[in-house]
């Protein structure tokens, strides 16, 4: 019987984490609205998502088996894996792209591949309760993600695509220097939310939900802003490391 259910299990599962993230990310495309990237890149950077959660998996089994130390280190080296395969992975599918040629697509792509591993995540975490057959431990544990954990990633990869894109005019050595402190914002806005939550052991769980919704507020401020960039002159595409000159009447030439 428990076999035959595993199945059902797994699609609820699924659903569960699939859902909150397709939201999010309905929401956040809505930013670039104007000029919308591929649906087909979108997909592939949700999907790459998932797999760096696969990824992490094993990576985070290993570390908390042969790395001795604190928590709060065990918990910076896990912080420290997840934003690092999720940024390789969108820099790998997307950042190396054509299609990355707007400051705001920096943020749309590092939100995409975010969703796309909180929903695999939040998935493997409503697979326990749900076969364990507790329903309502699922539904509340489902909810505690959407708001928790989903925001965390949004809130992480988003910082690192917000630096980006405020750097997108600027030369590749500079853009390079830019995502590296992005990604180290990433890991300790990361690691310092799981931390807090576990030494506050739930008591402030409603407090540090609010300073992440500031958090997430602050970056929807920050794409207004930079929807709001004036294009310039010379951009140095990373994906050729190319510079395009825009030239008067919408010529352009490259060097």
């Amino acid at each position: 019987m428990a076999d035959s259910m595993t199945p059902t299990i797994i699609f609820f599962a699924l659903l569960g984490g699939l859902l909150p993230a397709v939201f999010w990310l309905w929401f956040w495309l809505k930013e670039d609205r104007l000029h919308p990237e591929p649906r087909a890149l979108i997909l592939l950077s949700f999907l790459v998502g998932m797999l760096a959660t696969a990824l992490a998996y094993p990576v985070e089994r290993f570390i908390a088996t042969h790395v001795q130390g604190s928590e709060l280190s065990l918990l910076f080296l896990w912080a420290v894996a997840e934003e690092t395969l999720k940024f390789l992975g969108i820099y790998i599918v997307a950042l190396r792209t054509r299609f990355f040629d707007e400051p705001i697509d920096a943020v749309i792509y590092l939100v995409t591949i975010a969703l796309g591993f909180s929903a695999l995540e939040n998935a493997l975490f409503l697979y326990n309760p749900l076969s364990g057959g507790d329903t309502l431990a699922a539904i509340m544990l489902g909810n505690f993600r959407f708001v928790g954990a989903t925001l965390l990633h949004v809130a992480a990869s988003g910082t690192i695509g917000v630096v980006l894109a405020l750097a997108f005019y600027q030369k590749r050595a500079v853009r390079q220097v830019v995502a590296g402190v992005g990604l180290a914002g990433a890991i300790v806005l990361h690691t310092l939310f799981n931390f807090s939550i576990i030494v506050s052991e739930g008591s402030y769980i409603y407090e540090i939900f609010i300073v992440l919704w500031v958090f997430i507020l602050g970056l929807l401020l920050a794409c207004e802003r930079i929807k709001r960039m004036p294009p310039r002159s010379h951009v140095e595409y990373s994906n050729t490391g190319t510079v395009t000159v825009f030239l008067p009447n919408n010529i352009s030439s490259h060097l």
